[in-house]
């Protein structure tokens, strides 16, 4: 990964960010509630992030920007809110948290979900929710360039009787093709995956872990 994508902002500006886009409002906190979280934190190279189930990534993909498009979510996919993290993710119950340690995941590429799980974990990795990913990428829009995106595995939807939906979601950009539309082309675009398919230009972003913060 280039420097630029693995460096984020101090966390103060982060909560600014969120704020500007009215994150904290689609949560429920006010903006003093996420400052003071933030500055809690102190100096911190990690993602801020908001729960899921407070700002879902439907909510969330239509706030991104690339070149002035707006992000939004393939039209296949309505029930990308019902994408929840793993069983074996160890979410934080407070609203606001962090993620340390965030990796696009380059090194990656050309792996298949059912792959690239198991060596996360091997290597003390956690996959990131798609919604950490949307996180990261309102704070570094030029986290996703093109020929290296990432996926976000962290986030799996369970079927009926209990087991996984073959589909992974991602994050990459739209070529304007197809249903997305041609105005489209060159929008930050959340989409999935199948499980068991590799893509040369798709990485797996990680963490090293979550902590959770007080507001």
């Amino acid at each position: 990964m280039s420097e630029t994508t693995q460096t984020l902002t101090p966390l103060s500006t982060q909560a600014e960010r969120l704020i500007e886009l009215g994150v904290h409002e689609i949560a429920g906190l006010s903006a003093a509630e996420v400052r003071a979280a933030a500055s809690a934190a102190g100096e911190s190279d990690a993602l801020l992030a908001v729960r899921p189930d407070l700002a879902p990534a439907s909510v969330l993909a239509p706030l991104l920007r690339r070149r002035e498009k707006a992000g939004f979510v393939v039209t296949d996919m309505t029930d990308v809110d019902l994408f929840a993290p793993l069983d074996t993710i160890d979410l934080p119950d407070t609203p606001l948290y962090l993620v340390d340690g965030v990796d696009r995941g380059d090194d990656m590429a050309n792996w298949s979900p059912d792959e690239a799980l198991p060596a996360l974990t091997a290597a003390s990795r956690t996959p990131l929710l798609l919604t950490e990913g949307i996180h990261w990428v309102l704070q570094r829009p030029d986290v996703l360039e093109r020929n290296h995106c990432f996926m976000t595995i962290g986030s799996r939807r369970r079927k009926p009787k209990g087991t996984l939906d073959a589909r992974t979601p991602a994050l990459w950009i739209s070529n304007g093709t197809g249903r997305d539309g041609r105005e489209r082309r060159d929008a930050p675009k959340v989409g999935w995956c199948w499980a068991g398919n590799r893509h040369t230009w798709l990485g797996f972003a990680s963490g090293s872990g979550r902590r959770g913060l007080e507001p």
